[in-house]
């Protein structure tokens, strides 16, 4: 599996921040099924105020841009879900020309700083002394 962070940013008006949460709230079945469709194993968005970040995680040899491009194209319904988000949205500073959903760079990763060794729970010996003393 993959697994991308996006960021972008809503347009700063409360109506059409809400706007947004309420239509996540109601995702189209057309577009779940076309996400599915095109590799989506899992997306998740955040929020903080009007800076979104989605966690996206796909099936090995995922395109964003080809396979998105696949999903708005799979049904009417997802090209019409697509448009209306875009009037919602906006880029986030430094995004390139044109890209609404940008790639964010990973600057730290617990799981790759840890040598092979040290990957373990450091905690699993305290979980075992706990239980000889239930016993």
């Amino acid at each position: 599996m993959t697994r991308m962070i996006l960021t972008l940013d809503l347009k700063d008006d409360p109506a059409l921040i809400a706007l947004y949460r309420k239509h996540h709230a109601t995702v189209w079945p057309e577009v779940l099924l076309s996400l599915r469709r095109i590799g989506v194993r899992n997306m998740d968005i955040y929020a903080l105020g009007r800076r979104l970040v989605m966690v996206l995680e796909t099936a090995p040899g995922f395109d964003l841009t080809t396979d998105f491009a696949l999903h708005r194209a799979s049904d009417p319904r997802c090209e019409e879900w697509e448009e209306l988000m875009k009037t919602l949205q906006q880029p986030p500073p430094g995004a390139p020309p044109g890209l609404m959903w940008t790639p964010m760079e990973c600057v730290f990763s617990l799981s790759e700083q840890l040598s092979p060794e040290r990957r373990r729970p450091r905690w699993t010996g305290a979980l075992r002394v706990a239980e000889k003393r239930r016993r």
